[in-house]
């Protein structure tokens, strides 16, 4: 499934270290895109696995994760406003 992931950390006592570990979590799994969004194509497996090693660093009382699922990318209509910078493009 096709899959992107938004991610909010607050800044608070931790939050630059929860920051980090959920940075480099989802870049395990999937294509940084902006600041804190990611993308890319998943099995249900991988998604499962994203969200274990996420709940370990997410701080359920201040932190928050979205993520939106889909079919196939083709579903998806994508528009870049301002600069474009697809590096989904990159992969073969």
């Amino acid at each position: 499934m096709y899959c992107i992931l938004i991610y909010d950390i607050e800044m608070n006592e931790g939050g630059a270290k929860a920051a980090r570990n959920v940075f480099k979590t989802c870049k395990k799994y999937m294509t940084h895109i902006q600041k804190s969004v990611f993308e890319g194509e998943l099995t249900e497996l991988q998604c499962m696995k994203l969200n274990g090693e996420l709940a370990k660093h997410i701080r359920k009382d201040s932190d928050s994760v979205i993520i939106f699922k889909s079919r196939n990318e083709r579903w998806l209509d994508k528009e870049f406003w301002g600069l474009e910078d697809n590096k989904m493009s990159s992969f073969i």
